[in-house]
């Protein structure tokens, strides 16, 4: 009989805790690759929308910040004399040539330009002028006679585009008024300007001298009343209306009203005298401004200026208009001398003298 092998086996005691498998290790849960892209995409697009929403909100205030520069006329430029038109306002332009401009002109070659002219865009590269006629004429006259690039462009007030007309003409009387000099022909010659463009509202005297000069007085209304109809009746004969002091002009005025036939009277005299200077032609007005002008005494002498002898010649080119007076002759012609050589002209004084003093 075989024997049996016995083997001993160790029990737990029935209190004693069964031992715990050991914790298995913990999986990372990662994310895909593609996950992990469309992440990083959202967080960048979120952050460009915050730029982009911050850009634009600094771009609206700066396009905000510019209307208001350039409604205000503070945003400048240097802007080509050829590109900008100066014929959308009537203006207070003298007759001739504006004597002050020489110390303008003098001004800013010295020390440059203060005060910018203004203008309004009108079209691509065009500008139209709102204030600063003087300016703008100094430096064409100083481009004209020097070449210097430097003066080829002004600076100027860029003005937003669209303004009323009405606001347009007040700007540049209100630039007016600053001066101390302007006269009441000047100023009568803005109000007429501004009765007929036919792009105002204004239908008379009346309603251009409130629109132009409300803030002015209402006497002082008045008297550029009266020099608007002076000029309506005989200011295509005036040379210098801007000479014509309050008084003179009333009393002109006062007869042109007054008496018929008036105005042609002082129109022919004006244009007998040919007068060249301003003090020649208010002389020539204060003899035409009572009802009936007193005659002149015979030892009186003629007021300076004033052509003492005047005819007319008939010449190849035309008619020749001829003034003689003290210390001057005077010939008109429509004919340009500017181009005659100098030796030409030369030649033909000598032999006009020559044949005076023959």
């Amino acid at each position: 009989m075989s024997k049996r092998r016995v083997f001993d086996i160790d029990f737990p005691e029935a209190d004693t805790p069964a031992a715990e498998p050991p914790a298995e290790p913990a999986v990372e849960h990662r994310r895909g690759p593609m996950a992990s892209a469309i992440s990083e995409n959202a967080a960048a697009l979120e952050e460009r929308k915050t730029v982009e929403a911050s850009i634009r909100a600094e771009n609206d205030r700066l396009a905000h910040e510019h209307v208001r520069l350039k409604k205000a006329g503070l945003i400048t430029d240097l802007i080509p004399l050829d590109a900008i038109r100066a014929d959308k306002l009537t203006r207070d332009r003298k007759q001739g040539r504006d004597e002050d401009l020489d110390e303008l002109k003098a001004s800013i070659r010295d020390v440059g330009l203060s005060n910018p002219i203004r203008v309004e865009q009108v079209g691509e590269g065009v500008f139209e002028l709102v204030q600063g006629f003087r300016r703008l004429s100094a430096f064409q006259e100083l481009f004209d006679e020097t070449g210097d690039e430097r003066f080829a462009r002004i600076p100027a007030g860029l003005m937003a585009h669209g303004e009323e007309l009405e606001l347009l003409y007040r700007r540049m009387v209100d630039e007016n008024l600053v001066r101390r000099d302007i006269s009441f022909a000047e100023m009568a010659e803005l109000a007429r300007g501004y009765v007929a463009d036919p792009e105002t509202s204004a239908q008379d005297a009346d309603q251009a001298l409130t629109a132009l000069f409300g803030s002015v007085s209402r006497q002082k209304r008045s008297y550029i009343k009266h020099f608007m109809a002076l000029l309506d009746a005989i200011g295509s004969h005036l040379k210098f209306p801007e000479a014509i002091p309050r008084a003179l002009g009333l009393m002109l005025e006062k007869r042109l009203m007054s008496e018929d036939g008036a105005a042609a009277k002082v129109r022919a005299a004006l244009a007998a005298a040919l007068v060249t200077t301003p003090e020649a032609e208010l002389a020539v007005l204060r003899e035409q401004a009572s009802p009936q002008p007193s005659a002149r005494k015979p030892s009186e002498p003629k007021p300076k200026g004033v052509a003492k002898t005047t005819f007319r010649q008939d010449v190849k080119g035309g008619t020749v208009r001829c003034a003689a007076s003290e210390g001057r002759i005077e010939m008109r012609i429509a004919r340009d001398f500017s181009n005659v050589d100098r030796h030409r002209l030369e030649e033909a004084v000598k032999a006009f003298f020559r044949e005076l003093d023959g």
